[in-house]
């Protein structure tokens, strides 16, 4: 066997392989056999059909098999041989009948990735906006978290997040309560006025205590969603689908959240045991996870803008397009126009794998159960699962990567993560402070 190369442009390459009859004929001969042994023929007894009929019968296809996955091995080897960094898998130049004997020739294009010559170093330069955290934004998260290890305790009045229960009374259309049988009457009805969709049905419990009658509509109050309405009125969904009708609640208690006290035990349900012990510490610690959860923005944006940045250097970047036409679009109506649709794609992927060749990136199955596992956990968090032995966490996580599209997907976040961590260890970043209104300011242009 014999492996010819003609380069035909810069990306694009025919290799053609001349294949003697001796490196095929023996496993054409096998497979035949093999058919022999394993089936059965009209007239002929099972392992007793003769090598010509079979041979006459199913020589031809066990040739095209043999050959193709001969050839198309050779072809792959070679790839691997020379070290040829090719998009999408080699391409038949044409698709003949294969004769059964003698010596054959077979030809495939393969499209090669275009070669950038892409140089980040300490001498390349960018921005990257560090984004600060003021004392106003500390104070905000310092209440949420008062707020989510307070108690909740019946209060002396509205507040904003309360909630309130009493009894529900459909009123009639003179807006007297409805004594009429079939009336809706919900004695142990419960509400959360500021999660009300529309405002001025939230407006309606301001300053209401317990003792107070509030006269609101469920209807406005839910925009109009039956389940919202039959949850909170008691009543069936299908009734709730028409019931338009205003209500009177007589509210018997109100529900306040009272924000927990700095102290041990805040700080030990906010951060762990033993991680902060004073206020100062506690601010401190606030500080630093909200700058934590901004940096991923601000890494964001930097990696968007360099990659626009990339695109408008390399757009005029040389590309296999016949090759890639007939690999990747040639079932669409118009090759022509699925490619230019797909150029920035095309383009962005050849940019992409020239970095990631560069930097020498590699993803591991260590590295891919690692990310697995940490959404497999974030997943249960949010059930309120949390701390799950090590042991569980790597069993669901063995079970995602077993779905390719979610293994595919996690192996492209290791990789991007990995590729521009390196990208930002690499050249200089030029970091400037940003306030939040800032550096959104900057963002939604973009956006």
């Amino acid at each position: 066997m014999n492996i010819s190369r003609q380069d035909m442009s810069p990306v694009d390459l025919r290799l053609t392989v001349d294949i003697d009859e001796n490196d095929y004929k023996d496993e054409v001969t096998k497979k035949i056999k093999e058919i022999g042994r394993t089936h059965q023929l009209p007239g002929f007894r099972k392992g007793h059909v003769p090598f010509g009929e079979l041979k006459r019968r199913f020589g031809k296809q066990v040739a095209t098999d043999v050959l193709n996955d001969v050839v198309y091995r050779a072809i792959i080897d070679y790839i691997k041989e020379n070290n040829l960094r090719v998009m999408g898998h080699p391409l038949p130049v044409e698709v003949k009948e294969v004769a059964l004997e003698g010596n054959q020739q077979f030809a495939y294009d393969v499209a090669l990735l275009p070669t950038l010559d892409i140089k980040l170093d300490k001498d390349f330069h960018f921005p990257f906006y560090d984004i600060t955290v003021s004392d106003e934004m500390v104070d905000e998260q310092d209440k949420a978290f008062r707020k989510r290890f307070g108690k909740q305790q019946p209060g002396e009045k509205m507040e904003e997040d309360a909630v309130v229960k009493g009894s529900i009374m459909q009123l009639n259309s003179d807006g007297e309560i409805n004594t009429n049988e079939g009336a809706i009457q919900m004695t142990n009805g419960i509400v959360f006025p500021l999660y009300f969709k529309d405002k001025e049905q939230t407006a309606k419990f301001a300053d209401c205590k317990p003792g107070d009658k509030v006269v609101f509509n469920p209807w406005a109050a839910t925009g109009g969603d039956a389940a919202e309405i039959a949850s909170m009125l008691g009543i069936d969904k299908a009734i709730a689908a028409d019931m338009k009708d205003n209500f009177e609640m007589n509210v018997s208690e109100i529900i306040v959240n009272i924000p927990a006290e700095l102290g041990e035990e805040f700080y030990k349900q906010v951060f762990g045991e033993d991680k902060v012990h004073n206020e100062d510490e506690y601010r401190a610690e606030v500080k630093k996870m909200i700058e934590g959860e901004l940096s991923s923005n601000s890494h964001i944006y930097f990696r968007n803008k360099l990659e626009e940045e990339l695109m408008a250097k390399y757009a005029d970047m040389e590309l296999p397009k016949e090759t890639i036409k007939k690999i990747f679009f040639a079932d669409a109506e118009d090759p022509e126009a699925a490619f230019e649709a797909n150029r920035k794609f095309i383009q962005h992927e050849v940019i992409e794998s020239n970095l990631v060749d560069a930097f020498g990136i590699k993803v591991d199955e260590a590295e891919m159960l690692d990310l697995a596992k940490f959404m497999t956990a974030r997943q249960f968090a949010q059930y309120g699962l949390q701390g799950l032995d090590d042991e569980i966490l790597t069993k669901y996580a063995k079970e995602q990567l077993e779905n390719k599209e979610t293994r595919n997907r996690i192996f492209d976040q290791v990789l991007n993560s990995k590729l521009y961590t390196a990208i930002e260890n690499a050249i200089t970043l030029d970091h400037e402070a940003k306030t939040l209104d800032e550096f959104k300011a900057m963002v939604q242009p973009a956006e």
